[in-house]
């Protein structure tokens, strides 16, 4: 096997693997009643320019994410791994506090 081809292999496998992280600003939480034990809601804002009128539009999606020790509340800015299907609707996992908000 030649160098070139040994670089591309580990090239290869650097990114192989390798899962999606996204930032976003927890919405709902598992100490509001009736929610979901061990879940959040994360909402993701990105900001693109619309091809045709070059404004910047913002798209917003939501996901739920894992939160096994019930460790983010509301208005925490988090970021989100994706993980395997964790239930019928859960394919994130949080990795870690970004940023909390300061209490009034």
């Amino acid at each position: 096997m030649s160098a070139a081809e040994q670089s591309t292999e580990h090239k290869d496998a650097d990114t192989r693997g390798a899962r999606r992280r996204l930032v976003g600003r927890v919405v709902n939480d598992t100490a509001s009643p009736g929610r979901a034990k061990k879940t959040v809601m994360v909402e993701v804002v990105r900001r693109f320019r619309d091809p045709v009128y070059g404004k910047y539009v913002k798209r917003r999606r939501k996901f739920h994410a894992h939160d096994e020790n019930h460790t983010y509340k509301t208005h925490d800015v988090v970021e989100i791994e994706e993980s395997r299907a964790l239930s019928a609707t859960k394919r994130w996992v949080v990795k870690r506090l970004v940023k909390r908000p300061e209490e009034v």
